[in-house]
């Protein structure tokens, strides 16, 4: 599967829906013009998993859907690695 090219509007780069509804994931400005240019950044995915961790799933403005398969495809990007404690 291919990273869906996001075309970030202005306003929210991307939302968490859940049962309590849909609410925009704020970000700290510098860290918004990042996410803007490279969402596969550790502070964005950082806020997303949040979201799942919550029960909720990501979209982004554009009405994607960023799933764990979408991650993991940006993890390849940047080649992370994750180490576990025991």
């Amino acid at each position: 599967m291919a990273v869906p090219s996001l075309d970030f509007p202005p306003g929210p780069l991307y939302f968490c829906e859940s049962s309590s509804g849909r609410k925009a994931i704020d970000y700290e400005p510098r860290v918004e013009q990042l996410c803007r240019r490279h969402p596969e950044m550790g502070p964005c995915q950082y806020e997303r998993n949040n979201c799942r961790a919550r029960g909720g799933r990501v979209f982004a403005a554009g009405s994607v859907e960023i799933t764990m398969q979408t991650e993991a495809e940006y993890d390849k990007k940047v080649m992370r690695t994750r180490f576990r404690a025991n």
